[in-house]
């Protein structure tokens, strides 16, 4: 619920493609490689996968690693003709990454936005026809899918989005242009915390995006709901937009921000976004100067004469958050530097406790709140 400033000049698109009009269905290609039977061979020098590092001829073996987990998702959608009435059926493409063995898989809500029908190919060309959206994420563009009666799929790991840098190694994977499946491309993370508007291909649906993961690692249209993986071979964003006029500009949704519905829903078939209920400026410098804030980094909750920075009764009001506090952290992990108030709240669950670092009146407290759930 944080509100971020900041504008991007740049036009960025969602990176999902439409493949038929008027037609019946969609016709793509199943690329296959050889896959290699040799150990993993990345040097890592800690626990944390976005530590290790990718030497010669290991991103083959990362594609290896993780490509059984990466889905192309097609859909098909059914409008009416503008002469006649009379329906017109069309199909659209994107990609997937299952995150069960029992079927259930990550993509972008518009990838799967006003389909009619939805089927999952993975990447042997096995193709399901039974599947649902069992849930949207309410302050994300991130939907989740389920296969009916699946069972033993490979599932990605899933990687730690608060610890990624600047200039770490990456690589994407999707379904590009809705045609070439599992196509993979390289590069490094280009910067964190981007603040976007995004519009669909033909430029009439626009969304803001907020805390994205910037790449230059090409995010091609179909390659939207596909996975941004680090060299140790983990999930740390799912690819979502690219820029339509600069080059080598992609942009993925954090993956910790996602974690905490889809725990809920491996648990028990449903999920409700965490909810903190506050209004709050992302602290920049800018920001700290323009508010004359003591800290460079943080929220900044603060209230105009629009809105109240705290909403009535939630989280946030019964546990004593106050205008103008100034939100440092959530549970020791700092507010900035590991991503936006809103992406760490989403690594929680309705009713869990977190314990925020607040600065009030130039004093630092410790505030507990039982985070709630966003569709109450």
């Amino acid at each position: 619920m944080e509100k971020k400033e900041g504008k991007n000049s740049a036009a960025v698109v969602l990176a999902s493609v439409a493949l038929v009009l008027a037609g019946t269905g969609c016709v793509f290609s199943v690329l296959s490689y050889q896959k290699s039977s040799t150990p993993l061979t990345i040097l890592n020098n800690g626990t944390d996968g976005n530590v290790a590092e990718f030497v010669e001829g290991s991103i083959a073996e990362v594609v290896d690693k993780v490509s059984d987990s990466v889905v192309s998702i097609v859909t098909t959608t059914k409008s009416n003709s503008y002469y006649g009435g009379q329906s017109v059926a069309g199909s659209a493409a994107g990609t997937g990454v299952i995150v069960s063995e029992d079927g259930y898989i990550l993509t972008n809500k518009h990838v799967i936005e006003g389909a009619s029908k939805i089927t999952v190919v993975l990447d042997d060309g096995t193709a399901y026809e039974d599947v649902e959206v069992v849930e949207v994420d309410p302050l994300n563009d991130i939907a989740f899918l389920k296969i009916k009666d699946a069972s033993g799929l490979s599932a990605a790991k899933l990687g730690d989005s608060k610890t990624i840098s600047v200039g770490q190694q990456v690589i994407a994977i999707g379904n590009a242009l809705g045609v070439y499946q599992n196509s993979v491309t390289s590069g490094v993370i280009s910067g964190t915390g981007r603040t976007l508007t995004a519009s669909d291909s033909t430029g009439s649906s626009y969304e803001t995006l907020s805390d994205m993961i910037q790449t230059d690692a090409a995010i091609n249209s179909g390659n939207s709901g596909g996975p941004l993986v680090n060299a140790a071979g983990e999930v740390i964003g799912i690819n979502t937009a690219t820029s339509s006029t600069a080059e080598n500009m992609g942009f993925a949704i954090p993956i910790s921000s996602i974690k905490g519905m889809l725990a809920q829903l491996t648990e028990k078939g449903s999920a409700d976004r965490a909810y903190l209920g506050v209004y709050g400026v992302q602290i920049t410098p800018a920001a700290a100067k323009e508010y004359n804030l003591p800290v460079s980094s943080g929220a900044y909750i603060y209230s105009s004469s629009n809105y109240s920075a705290i909403i009535k009764d939630s989280p946030a009001a019964k546990a004593g958050i106050k205008d103008k506090d100034i939100i440092t952290a959530v549970n020791g992990v700092k507010v900035g530097a590991a991503g936006s108030l809103s992406s760490l709240i989403g690594e929680y669950k309705p009713g869990d406790t977190v314990q925020l670092t607040v600065i009030r009146d130039g004093n630092e407290i410790a505030v507990n709140v039982t985070l709630g759930a966003y569709s109450d």
